[in-house]
This record gives structure tokens, sequence and C-alpha cells, in this order.
């Protein structure tokens, strides 16, 4: 077993424990697409091959569904959706300070931002620690990660919701989802999410040449 694969199984044990509930690994099980995710069957396609590399892990879905309009707090605090995001794709990311796999990702994710980031795309890491609210944001600033913007969810429902839907076991996850909210990939797991195999997708998922 390889050390990438232990913290894995770690980070989801953990998760279980800290969130609740039991069980183990498995596969994502997509729900039946609909109209609305029409545009992101034909994307998923040109995803595809794009899932390789650094990326290789991202599992591209078989059938895009509209996700659940998770809830958590903005960075100014007051609670926002999903839905709110809509027109933009997006990199949903799930973090806590407890989950190391996580915070190794957490530097890729914000030069993800830098370098991607614009009016048609946003990396949205929500932090799910339920205990030492001041903790995340004490860590990112002590990082030097400033380009992320900081969304929470200090209850880790957004977990929760995401898990009922079959998608996640452990953490950290990341959705990218496209602008009408439909799942294009999930991958279970950290990436190298500033490596050139991740941007070549997430251009492709954005519509960019």
């Amino acid at each position: 077993m390889t050390s990438r694969s232990k913290m894995m199984m770690a980070c989801g044990a953990l998760a279980l424990l800290v969130l609740g509930g039991a069980g183990a690994f498995y596969s994502v099980r997509g729900v039946a697409g609909n109209s609305v995710c029409s545009a992101a069957a034909t994307k998923v396609e040109a995803l595809r091959p794009l899932a390789k590399g650094e990326v290789a892990a991202v599992e591209v879905a078989k059938q895009p569904a509209l996700l659940p309009d998770l809830a958590f707090n903005g960075p100014d605090g007051k609670p926002t959706t999903l839905s709110a995001f809509r027109g933009k794709t997006v990199l949903v990311n799930l973090w806590a300070t407890w989950c190391l796999p996580c915070l190794t990702e957490m530097p890729a994710l914000d030069a993800l931002q830098g370098a991607l980031g614009g009016p048609d795309f946003e990396v949205v890491a929500i932090n799910i620690d339920t205990r030492h609210p001041d903790k995340p944001k004490k860590w990112l600033a002590d990082k030097t990660i400033t380009r992320l913007a900081y969304y929470a969810d200090p209850q880790a429902k957004v977990f929760q919701d995401i898990r009922a839907v079959k998608k996640v076991e452990g953490m950290p996850v990341s959705l990218l989802v496209d602008p009408a909210g439909c799942e294009l990939a999930l991958l279970q797991g950290p990436a190298e999410w500033a490596g050139a195999d991740a941007k070549a997708m997430i251009t492709a998922a954005i519509g960019r040449r």
C-alpha cells in the first residue's frame, strides 16, 4: 500500500469518527441525469481523456446530475449555497485541519485559484472543522494561503449532504461542478491541482481555449 493510500484511508476513518457514520470507501454511483445537465453530458466526454497523470484518479461523471444545493457560510460569515455560483464553473473542495492530505493540497488549490480564478471559475474550498473556528483561518494565514476565499460549514452538514447522495466516504474530496450546478467529476483524495494535468482539465471544464 502506498503512503498516499494510507493517508487517504486514515483521513477517511477520521472523517467517519468526527462526522459520524461508518462504512468502507466505495465508488461513485451517480443518479439519473436530467435536462438541466444535458450540456454537461457533452462536456464530460471532453474531460474523460484528460483524467491522466497527476489527476488520473479523478472520476469523470458517467451521467452528470444536478448536485444538492449545498449550504455553507461565505467569506462574510453569512449563509450561502452552491446555487449562488450558477453561471460559473467551480471546484468544490472539502477540507479540515485534522486531515493531513487536505492540508497537503491546499497550497496547490491556492495556486490554481491564482492561475485560473476569475468570473468563470472559482475554487470553493469549504472548511468543515467543527471545533475551534479560528484554527483554520490561522492555519491558512500561517501558510500564506491568500487567494482562496474562506468558506466554512462548522456543522459539517455539507459533508453529510454529499455523502447522502453516495459521493464520499472520506476526506479530502473535490467536486468539479458546471455552471448549471451539475457534477462533472469527482476526486476522493488529494491532487496536485497546480500541475499541468489539473490545469488542462479545469481549462477544458471552463471552456476556455
